[in-house]
């Protein structure tokens, strides 16, 4: 083997493991020779060879048998030409020894022997491959549904009767804590009740990237193949973590299609549009948009009202001496605006520590208690901050949108600027008005309104609203 080929294999090895493993381990790594179907390498230090004896090289060999090289294990070499344990593949002929030929085979070439057996739960029934048990919190029940998450509850409710397929894959993507992992589980806890017949398949992306790396390790890629395309209904959460991952992304992109020609279900979440993934194939991409593509946009008030109230009841029940006086929930509502998963554990300390300093829960203690979160949650957007950002985003200049001009082209960038004002800071309706060109505080409200009416009819406006307000609080 040579160099330029070892060179073309590491650029591969880096798709797979990704940057910051490829640059701390891999590319330290220097081919030396192949010589009787062992593969020497030199690594800076004894213990980077260890390391990636243990954790990079099987990966490794497989790699150098698939370009067609012939090898049967791998060597790692310290600057010293002291030697760092070699690696043999584990294969049926080793499987088949009997435990004291694999002994007496290890002492007499210093090589790592593997029994097959220890790793035969890899490819166990369905039940066993979830990534996490299901959470029992997350049901439809435990939901609050509101405008901004509708029409993905809508979707989530279809797809959990387990009747014929109607829309494939679907896809629910959102920000941190908006409820795509609540809707996922929901789903897989519904059709196991309503349809115990159906193999469900539940488990994150980087779950289904181990078990694709583990299968390449131990040979095992048919057993894989057929595992994955015998399910009926295939969940992944967080497909974004697959981005980058080329030989992931090529086996997802033939699991993907198997079960639709199959008219398997296929539910998907992100935290954004696939679309809008960096590093995922176009071609996975595409089919990720073939099906139904659904937003769960940021909370509104009155959702995290009605979250909150939900999460009461459930505390209550265990507090049930606790009182939490008028005007707390709405507080908490208004000033913790960005992630729902905050705003729980905010109430959840709260209604700890009342109980164990024995108070009710009203506004002065809420204050204190979670003065951190408070300061945290804080709106530290500035009008200027938006200005510039919607300028640069529709490609006009700032003073178009500060100055007189009523062109349709600068208005109505200027009136989406000045609602992310009206939602993003806490500045008054003058003092927003005054910022944009001395303008009248109606003038303001007019603008808001507008946005407000277009979001529902336009997409396009929606879509730029969203975008921009992601940007800002990015």
């Amino acid at each position: 083997m040579t160099q330029e080929k070892w060179g073309q294999l590491r650029q591969k090895l880096l798709k797979t493991v990704g940057q910051n493993n490829y640059s701390t381990w891999i590319e330290p790594l220097e081919f030396q020779e192949l010589h009787d179907g062992v593969a020497v390498f030199t690594v800076p230090t004894n213990f980077m060879g260890n390391y990636v004896s243990q954790n990079f090289a099987d990966l490794i060999l497989y790699e150098l048998n698939n370009s067609g090289e012939s090898v049967q294990r791998i060597a790692f070499r310290v600057a010293a030409n002291s030697p760092v344990r070699p690696v043999v593949p584990t294969t049926a002929a080793t499987a088949d020894k009997r435990p004291t030929e694999r002994k007496q085979a290890t002492q007499q070439t210093g090589t790592r022997s593997t029994d097959t057996r220890t790793s035969s739960s890899a490819f166990e029934p369905m039940d066993s491959l979830q990534a996490a048990p299901l959470d029992a919190r997350f049901t439809f029940d435990s939901f609050v549904v509101g405008k901004p998450n509708e029409l993905a509850h809508a979707a989530a409710r279809r797809v959990s009767e387990g009747g014929p397929v109607t829309f494939n894959p679907l896809v629910l993507y959102g920000g941190v804590g908006l409820g795509k992992t609540h809707l996922m589980h929901a789903i897989a806890w519904e059709l196991k009740s309503k349809r115990p017949d159906l193999n469900v398949l539940y488990l994150s992306a980087e779950q289904f990237m181990y078990r694709f790396v583990q299968a390449l390790r131990e040979r095992r890629m048919m057993d894989f193949k057929h595992l994955f395309r015998s399910v009926d209904v295939l969940m992944v959460d967080d497909v974004q973590f697959i981005a980058g991952k080329d030989s992931t992304q090529e086996e997802f992109f033939h699991t993907f299609n198997a079960l639709v020609d199959q008219n398997k279900q296929i539910i998907i979440s992100a935290d954004r549009a696939p679309g809008e993934i960096k590093d995922l194939e176009d071609r996975v991409k595409s089919r990720l948009q073939c099906g139904l593509v659904v937003d769960l946009h940021p909370t509104d008030y009155e959702l995290r009202l009605g979250i909150l109230q939900n999460k009461v009841q459930q505390h209550q029940a265990t507090y049930p001496d606790l009182k939490i006086t008028d005007g707390v929930l709405e507080f908490l509502a208004h000033r913790i605006s960005t992630n729902v998963r905050v705003l729980e554990g905010a109430l959840t300390r709260l209604f700890a520590f009342a109980s164990l300093v024995g108070r009710e829960i009203d506004m002065d203690l809420t204050q204190d208690c979670l003065a951190d979160v408070l300061r945290a949650s804080e709106r530290k957007i500035t009008v200027e901050e938006i200005q510039r950002k919607v300028s640069d985003y529709y490609n006009i200049r700032l003073s178009d949108i500060i100055g007189p001009k009523r062109l349709r082209s600068y208005a109505r960038p200027r009136q989406v600027a000045m609602y992310l004002c009206k939602q993003l800071t806490s500045r008054s309706l003058p003092e927003i008005g005054r910022r944009f060109g001395g303008r009248d505080h109606t003038t303001v409200m007019h603008g808001v309104k507008r946005i407000e009416e277009l979001k529902l009819t336009d997409g396009q406006i929606a879509e730029d609203v969203e975008m921009l307000r992601r940007a800002l609080e990015a």
